[in-house]
């Protein structure tokens, strides 16, 4: 399932303030469905923020962060009309890239 994330990078001064909304169901494993089976685990793992060729942010997840998460992050270094990535992979194997220029 390869999801598309909502992104948007400004340039605040000398940071870039990049916002992210994340599409992911993030469930941790432990819930069950209407007939009592198990949902399985899906949650995102690593996420990483991605300045022209430089990761300027990566993160390790777990279950325990809520679905369709938010994330924000500055950095220093970029300027307008620099690409900006944010890439996630979870715990099974799916993926999710957005990619915005800096305003």
């Amino acid at each position: 399932m390869a999801s598309r994330i909502r992104i948007r990078a400004q340039l605040k001064g000398d940071h870039c303030e990049v916002k992210a909304l994340m599409r992911h169901p993030m469930e941790t494993g432990m819930r069950k469905d209407q007939t009592g089976a198990s949902i399985p685990a899906n949650f995102i793992e690593d996420v990483q923020v991605v300045h022209g060729d430089t990761v300027v942010m990566q993160a390790y997840w777990g279950a325990a962060v809520s679905a369709n998460p938010f994330l924000g992050v500055r950095f220093k270094g970029g300027t307008q009309g620099d690409v900006v990535k944010v890439i996630w992979r979870d715990n099974q194997g799916a993926t999710g890239t957005g990619e915005t220029t800096i305003r």
